[in-house]
């Protein structure tokens, strides 16, 4: 595959948010979402708009900071987060060869047995790479950097602020899976999940300890009408990074079952992201997704799907034999 040196960073003339109808980026609900994703309350896409994601994570740190629960940052909440007020919400950076580096697949094929051909489910284009780094997507790149038309090797760009504070991921991580969880900007320094609980009705997982105290909390798409999620105890076989995912018709809803089942590779944009979590019912797991926007709004077929970040982080909170509550 060639490689590809540099990328469009604006894709029109005018604003990203007047193309779309959306309000304009707003400095102060950035700012909140990037010190409620380091925390864990993950908000998202960091877009500095509104949002269920982002009422959802404002409810999450409420809860695990004995506030009234309420989704808005009321005076409270605000006060709370003040503490964190030396979080610099963007970053300046300068990109150097391994950030647009490849290998990127420019046109993804729609027939899965085409799929089944390539090397990996890459990123599309170096744009769409950095997007996923700083937990948001091109056209907020794009907004936070106007008068910028063109990317390359040394190019300085302003990105939201999702530098972890560590990068210390467990000893026994494959390089590839270190890798991946460096590049998505994971945090490594995670508490460990005596449970995990996701509800339907809120759209959410959320990570508790031995107390049942909320530790982190993810806007998830869960199930689907015709998928819907498996209510009850389940736990953690295990979990793959990086995994290819089979397409069997034969489970999967949508796909005819005279089509032949494809082993599609791994990568970013297979359609279980970066990371499975395997779990005691079979076929079900909590995994990635290769279109992060869409979580909490798109259905899945039947499993409990995450922003990749968020995914690969709450990767780190689990192992094998962790309890999973499925509630309506």
């Amino acid at each position: 595959m060639k490689r590809i040196a540099a990328a469009a960073l604006i894709l029109a003339t005018a604003p990203a948010w007047a193309q779309s109808g959306r309000p304009p980026l707003d400095p102060a609900v950035l700012r909140m979402q990037v010190v409620l994703d380091k925390l864990g309350f993950g908000p998202g896409i960091l877009d500095g708009r509104g949002g269920q994601s982002l009422t959802n994570a404002i409810k999450g740190f409420q809860e695990s900071r004995g506030l009234r629960v309420t989704g808005t940052p009321d005076a409270a909440t605000l006060d709370a987060l003040r503490r964190y007020a030396n979080v610099r919400p963007t970053m300046e950076v300068t990109l150097d060869a391994a950030a647009m580096r490849g290998p990127y697949v420019p046109v993804m094929p729609e027939d899965y047995a085409e799929k089944a051909k390539l090397q990996s489910m890459a990123y599309s284009r170096p744009l769409e790479k950095l997007a996923e780094r700083f937990h948001t997507t091109p056209q907020v790149l794009a907004e936070l950097n106007p008068g910028v038309t063109t990317i390359a090797v040394g190019s300085k760009i302003t990105v939201p602020n999702t530098f972890p504070t560590s990068r210390a991921y467990p000893a026994d991580a494959t390089p590839a899976w270190r890798a991946t969880l460096a590049s998505l900007n994971v945090e490594a320094a995670v508490p460990q999940a005596a449970k995990i609980v996701v509800d339907k009705s809120d759209g959410i997982l959320g990570v508790l300890d031995a107390n049942g105290k909320l530790l982190a909390q993810y806007t998830a798409t869960i199930g689907s009408s015709r998928d819907p999620l498996p209510l009850g105890n389940w736990k953690v076989l295990h979990v793959s990074p990086n995994p290819d995912w089979k397409m069997n018709p034969k489970i999967l809803k949508g796909v005819p079952d005279d089509k032949q089942a494809q082993i599609i590779p791994p990568g970013p944009n297979n359609p279980v992201g970066v990371v499975w979590i395997d779990l005691s019912k079979e076929h079900y797991g909590i995994h990635g997704t290769s279109e992060p926007q869409q979580i909490g709004r798109a259905q899945s077929n039947g499993c409990v799907r995450l922003t990749n970040w968020d995914a690969a982080r709450v990767a780190l909170m689990v192992k094998g034999g962790t309890p999973v509550l499925f509630q309506a």
